[in-house]
């Protein structure tokens, strides 16, 4: 029997927080989940910072990638087979691509790439076809197939159907995350009814359609993506712990750009320093890793290196108040700027602006560089309507972008009034502090 229709003499069950199973009886899939580089997704959280704000958020990328394979898998077995306009074919090459879409992800994944200019999707191409595990397992289905993943997972693979599947406004990716990350974080605002919308789905040539009896469980889910980011992802808190990890990188890089000596090598973030990473030294960073070198920076003779990994590691955070980019708050942020110097306080560390941004729905505009794959549905009579324009829910916050900014500073810091007593005053007194 070839490789790729090859099945294991017994299903390998995974037990699942939110899907209760994923069920694997495919050789390839299974021999791909055992490849080291899958493994390495253990020691990445899926929600970076936010177990220090939701103390159960301690879940990996590798439970997420298994879950995005599980509802793929789901839509292809339970709803897509037998269906006219699937294509069987295209079976193998969706469930790997589901599985193995985030394996470029890096330690504490956005703010990581942020410091050291990297992308997650080119290191994940960089594993899908460089000398790997997971690269021999895919060869074994054919020379050619790790292509055609890699292509599924940059969104340019010549099927849009076999896209939209991964990446688009309501696909797998976004369905898992949803509900595992609302599952481990404990709150209530992820979950919808994805039984219902698995079952209302159809496939087109050019994407997966809604039947339109589905409608109101696709707003749920639209209005619950809604609710995630702003109570879960952009969380206040979790924004000023990602705040001091990127200070103390920024600081880490600036210190060994400058000749600093450091009481242990940092030998892992060499080639990061240094801007040429290779996949060999990529693949080596992980999350024990970096929190390793972070509790050694804790002893530093540096001190800015030292206060801020102590903060991070023992959540000691940054408070914060909000900040709008007006003319007199931008004022404000240059006299606080004077103050912190004068007060001995570095601003380029201790005083940040940090902004957050989300657009819960949109529709591709003509002559927007952007493309956005909207969300259609399919109406009785066989009509295909993008759906704002069936609802006047998802109507209302169509192409609404919500922007938040904040200004993030340690008040310990300014409460400490052994020194530069009258200037930190002055500052609790521009940031509306009580004394």
């Amino acid at each position: 029997m070839a490789y790729s229709r090859e099945k294991l003499s017994e299903e390998k069950v995974f037990k699942d927080p939110v899907h209760r199973y994923v069920h694997v009886r495919d050789r390839v899939i299974w021999d791909l989940i055992g490849t080291k580089e899958f493994q390495r997704l253990r020691r990445v959280r899926q929600l970076g910072t936010t177990y220090l704000t939701f103390h159960g958020a301690e879940h990996s990328r590798l439970n997420h990638s298994l879950g995005v394979y599980e509802i793929v898998r789901r839509m292809i077995d339970d709803v897509f087979a037998g269906r006219p306009e699937w294509d069987e074919d295209e079976r193998l090459v969706c469930l790997c691509a589901a599985l193995l879409h985030d394996l470029g992800h890096g330690p504490f994944s956005h703010s990581f790439e942020k410091v050291f200019d990297l992308d997650h999707e080119h290191f994940t191409q960089q594993i899908v076809l460089g000398d790997t595990e997971v690269n021999q397992v895919l060869r074994k289905v054919d020379r050619s197939f790790p292509k055609k993943v890699a292509e599924v997972i940059a969104k340019t693979y010549g099927s849009k159907l076999v896209v939209s599947m991964i990446s688009s406004q309501i696909d797998a990716d976004r369905m898992d995350y949803l509900q595992r990350d609302a599952y481990f974080t404990g709150v209530s605002y992820g979950h919808f009814d994805m039984e219902r919308i698995l079952r209302v789905m159809r496939p087109r040539e050019d994407g997966v359609v809604i039947k339109q009896s589905g409608m109101h469980a696709v707003e749920d889910y639209i209005m619950s993506r809604y609710q995630m980011y702003w109570q879960v992802y952009f969380h206040p808190v979790t924004r000023s712990a990602e705040v001091i990890l990127t200070k103390i990188l920024h600081r880490a890089k600036h210190l060994y750009e400058t000749g600093y000596t450091f009481q242990l090598e940092p030998v892992h973030f060499h080639s990061m320093f240094n801007g040429n990473v290779s996949l060999e030294d990529y693949l080596r960073m992980d999350e024990s890793v970096m929190l390793y070198y972070f509790q050694i920076w804790e002893e530093e003779n540096d001190s800015i290196l030292r206060d801020l990994c102590r903060r991070f590691i023992n959540r000691k955070l940054f408070k914060y108040v909000e900040f709008h980019p007006s003319n007199d708050q931008m004022n404000k942020l240059m006299e606080l700027t004077r103050l912190f110097k004068k007060a001995g306080i570095d601003p380029e560390y201790y005083l940040v602006v940090d902004s957050s941004s989300d657009l819960p729905y949109d529709f591709y505009r003509p002559g927007e560089e952007e493309e956005r794959v909207p969300i259609h549905l399919l109406k009785n009579n066989g009509e295909i309507r993008e759906l704002s324009r069936e609802s006047e829910i998802v109507d209302a916050i169509s192409g609404k972008r919500r922007t938040d900014h904040k200004l993030y500073f340690p008040e310990d810091l300014l409460r400490d009034e052994t020194a530069k007593k009258t200037t930190k005053r002055q500052i609790r007194q521009l940031l509306d502090l009580q004394d």
